[in-house]
């Protein structure tokens, strides 16, 4: 397993800056998740690691070996790709054996790898079957199983489970997990599902137009983030914003107030001083959010909506013109219409800069 360093990459597809003076440092043996929506290029900056695309400039070291301008065979990479592109006339062996045989390696050394792998995937009893009497897990199994055999320093995947069914995806996932606890190989994920990228990675770095936005272990991501899109951007549904003034800040709390709604915003919530009364965002997650009765000293809100989830359900909350969500966990939900009161756990919400929409 090898480390990999990216610095001051930049990448352009005519007049377009797709990644520009972009930093990463990914640790050797650990499981990074490029998370981001389409067009924020994270796939661009895989597949320069890869080497399937040229940089305009920075350079990518793997190793501690500047690979910038060396040809992807010779990166020592294993990639799997969103298409699992397998040879339809060939078996499950001979596909994940295909790049060693060109390669000249020796059929006992061969047969070594492709046996390995194929008992870490549960891919044994199908290795004589050709894709077409495959599912698209087993498929996707073997697009894996074929990076696997090359044994190299960084395995590098690019939403490989995008196109399998929900509970594919959940077993595959378990899988990738187990398959890097067993490994100990550096690996790189592409997705913009953000519950791949929490239940896989060590660290998530989030991207947003070519740029990282944050970069952290997923607990701390989601908890702390650094600015709006990266708290809009976790979690389902996301991040409630409620839009307020500051007020006065004492030695532990700053207050907070949006229209008849004022709380106590903990200083560990709270990173900034900006003057009194400037306008802020409150950011406060759906499950640190209980709904009591009405009353005098809880924020009044109406219900709009309820979406059952199964284990739990989603209540839609209109407070006082904010559109507000809550996860709650109740046998007897409140019904659209209902009047409800209100009560967040501001020792768990953020506050932002409106303006720049960092975190406070």
């Amino acid at each position: 397993m090898s480390s990999v360093s990216i610095q001051q990459l930049g990448v352009r597809m005519g007049a377009a800056n797709i990644l520009e003076q972009l930093d990463l440092s990914v640790h050797e043996g650990e499981f990074l998740v490029l998370l981001g929506p389409s067009g924020c290029g994270k796939s661009t900056l895989l597949h320069s690691i890869a080497g399937l695309i040229d940089v305009d400039a920075g350079s990518i070291h793997i190793g501690g070996r500047d690979v910038t301008w060396v040809d992807p065979k010779d990166r020592s990479i294993g990639m799997v790709f969103q298409s699992y592109a397998l040879y339809p006339t060939m078996n499950v062996e001979r596909n994940m054996s295909f790049g060693l045989r060109v390669a000249g390696m020796p059929r006992q050394e061969i047969a070594r790898r492709v046996e390995r792998a194929s008992k870490m995937l549960q891919l044994d009893a199908l290795l004589n079957r050709k894709p077409s009497q495959l599912s698209g897990g087993q498929r996707q199994r073997v697009a894996i199983g074929r990076a696997l055999v090359r044994e190299a320093q960084v395995f590098l995947f690019d939403e490989p489970l995008s196109n399998l069914d929900a509970k594919l995806r959940t077993e595959l996932r378990r899988e990738l997990k187990q398959l890097h606890q067993e490994l100990g190989t550096t690996m790189i994920y592409v997705t913009h599902d953000q519950v791949e990228a929490m239940t896989l990675a060590t660290r998530v770095a989030v991207m947003r137009g070519g740029r990282i936005q944050q970069i952290g272990a997923p607990g701390e991501v989601y908890a702390r983030p650094a600015n709006m899109f990266v708290a809009g951007f976790l979690g389902s549904p996301s991040m409630n914003f409620i839009t307020g003034r500051l007020g006065e800040v004492t030695s532990r709390h700053v207050q907070f107030t949006a229209g008849a709604f004022e709380g106590s915003v903990p200083h560990e919530a709270f990173l900034g001083w900006p003057p009194l009364n400037a306008q802020a965002v409150l950011g406060v997650r759906p499950e640190h959010i209980t709904l009591v009765p009405p009353g005098e000293t809880h924020m009044p809100a109406q219900v709009t909506l309820v979406e059952p989830m199964g284990s739990h359900q989603v209540v839609w909350l209109d407070m006082q013109g904010q559109r507000v969500a809550a996860s709650i966990n109740s046998p007897q939900p409140p019904e659209v219409g209902d009047k409800v009161g209100v009560d967040m756990d501001l020792a768990r919400a953020c506050l932002f800069d409106p303006t720049s929409e960092e975190r406070l």
